[in-house]
């Protein structure tokens, strides 16, 4: 089971989804549905990911995140910032070409008692495989190596 899970904030506009541990595939749902409502909201002025306390992060949730600044750049506008104090994970956004689409900043956020962890949602598998593809096809969009470290993945998942 992951140890990891997503926080997420309104305040005044500003959208916080702080990843906590663990990040993987069995959060994409509840990821992708809070991004959904992000950008149903009327008063928007930034969206930060949180990475701080990140301790790994799987391609799916990268995917994900990719279509998050994706979204926000054609709906308002906005490059969503990334705060990332890890090397190592600061490197993974980089080898993934987030530096062209986020904002990447090494200062933590205020307010971490204003979050609240995302609920579970439960999905079924097809439902799943539909997200994963979704996800690893926009990582494909960023970059050509991303499109050579995928592309087997994202066949499979056509497949099947």
């Amino acid at each position: 089971m992951s140890t990891g899970r997503i926080q997420f904030a309104e305040q005044d506009g500003t959208f916080v989804l702080k990843f906590v541990g663990e990040v993987r595939l069995t959060l994409c749902s509840a990821l992708d549905a809070t991004i959904e409502r992000i950008f149903t909201a009327l008063n928007f002025s930034a969206i930060v990911i949180d990475l701080t306390e990140t301790r790994s992060i799987d391609s799916t949730t990268l995917g994900l995140l990719a279509k998050l600044s994706i979204l926000s750049r054609q709906k308002v506008g906005l490059l969503p910032t990334v705060v990332t104090t890890h090397e190592d994970i600061t490197r993974l956004l980089q080898s993934m070409g987030f530096d062209q689409v986020f904002n990447i900043v090494d200062r933590p956020i205020p307010c971490p008692e204003c979050l609240t962890d995302l609920p579970s949602q439960d999905q079924s598998e097809e439902i799943v495989r539909i997200k994963v593809l979704e996800a690893h096809k926009i990582l494909m969009g960023l970059n050509e190596s991303n499109r050579e470290a995928f592309h087997d993945l994202v066949n499979a998942l056509e497949r099947h």
